[in-house]
């Protein structure tokens, strides 16, 4: 009983979710440099196709997992933003200013350091957007590992900062990884989505209706060019917070969503996206210009956009440091900020078709987010062991 009540402690744990990303990962990279290689690479390329009469959709399992398991991680993004703008941390205004403006900064900074090392370059100039992102699981693993030795405003903190930074990345692939536009299909995807609407403004109490319509709403929104993830966002924005009963069917949905993304959804995804081919690397490969501007991108300019944009909000009087948290805190959180990983990843897959640019790709972000993560978790044990000191 008492192994069975630690391991329920363990898998219930905040850090569980990181270190299960980071398995993931670990399993890719050696799946990928072993004698399953080429088995690996049949799995992510195997084609499945769903299609009446000729039309539907056929894509390698790689895609199906990038477009159709992912727009149910945005679907869980959108949920989680919609109850923390009505009822939580996005509620009050004066709570978002000082991570908000360190999300832009951190988002910012990042795409300046990448283009500083790719301008001039039409390859790879694409990707300038891989190092503003934040992953949320791990970064926020990671602060777990902590404990409570940081205070608890400090998850707050950067809590919000990722989700305004999700936000921000959602906003940067409708404008920006949108291709070939169709029309057509775009214009299709309203009837499901002039559905949703009628739903949530009758205040439905059933998700059935409402999942299948976003179901159509995202066959319609990937055969328009626009990527599919965003209806995974609008119709997590259309679901109920309250239903005619005074019952939420949004938290219902998240709370029975959230585990299958974070234990099975983003870890799938992981093991599919984080398989550096080692074999003919050397050191001199992490310093070609996408690699390294990734990883610089993640490591200095998250540092610099989130930590200086905080520093100045502060010191010019416009808002206060979180409660208990230190100037330390404040920079563990910006290299904490720094691992991109699964977002990283994402956009990378959205940025290059080519499979040697998308191993600089890994490179990059998975070198960024290691340096990011230990030095984060560096900073605040030492930050947080001289609070408890003092």
């Amino acid at each position: 009983m008492a192994l069975r009540a630690a391991l329920d402690r363990f898998f219930r744990h905040d850090a569980f979710g990181g270190l299960l990303l980071m398995a993931s990962a670990v399993v890719a990279l050696i799946v990928a440099n072993s004698g399953l290689s080429p088995l690996y690479d049949r799995f992510l390329g195997a084609y499945l196709a769903i299609t009446v009469n000729g039309e539907g959709i056929e894509k390698p399992a790689i895609l199906w997992i990038n477009d159709g398991l992912m727009a149910i991680f945005f679907f869980l993004i959108g949920l989680e933003l919609k109850r923390e703008i009505l009822e939580g941390k996005l509620k009050n205004p004066r709570d978002v200013i000082l991570p908000g403006m360190a999300a832009i900064g951190g988002m910012i900074v990042p795409a300046l350091v990448f283009v500083a090392f790719n301008w001039g370059n039409p390859l790879t100039i694409s990707g300038w957007a891989i190092p503003a992102a934040t992953d949320i699981a791990f970064a926020l693993g990671i602060l777990a590992l902590v404990g409570a030795r940081a205070p608890a405003s400090l998850k707050v903190f950067l809590l919000t900062l990722a989700i305004l930074d999700d936000l921000g990345a959602i906003l940067i692939i409708a404008l920006f990884y949108t291709a070939n536009l169709k029309v057509d299909y775009l214009f299709l995807s309203i009837l499901p989505l002039i559905g949703l609407i009628v739903l949530n403004l009758r205040g439905t109490h059933r998700l059935a209706p409402a999942i299948l319509l976003g179901a159509i709403m995202w066959f319609f929104v990937l055969k328009s060019g626009v990527h599919a993830t965003l209806a995974g966002v609008i119709t997590a924005f259309l679901i109920p917070i309250k239903d005619r009963y005074g019952k939420s069917p949004l938290h219902a949905l998240e709370h029975g969503l959230t585990p299958y993304v974070l234990y099975l959804i983003i870890p799938i995804f992981a093991f599919a996206n984080a398989g550096v081919v080692l074999k003919g690397l050397s050191v001199s490969d992490l310093f070609a210009p996408l690699p390294i501007g990734i990883a610089l991108g993640l490591i200095i300019g998250k540092q610099v956009g989130v930590f200086g944009v905080s520093y100045a909000m502060v010191k010019l009087g416009l808002v206060r440091l979180p409660h208990g948290a230190n100037w330390a805190h404040i920079y563990g959180v910006a290299c904490l900020a720094g691992i991109g990983f699964t977002m990283s990843l994402f956009i990378g897959s959205l940025s290059f078709d080519s499979p040697e640019l998308m191993n600089q790709v890994r490179l990059g972000v998975l070198s960024g987010s290691l340096v990011s993560g230990l030095l984060g978790y560096g900073v605040l044990m030492i930050a947080s062991n001289r609070r408890l000191a003092a």
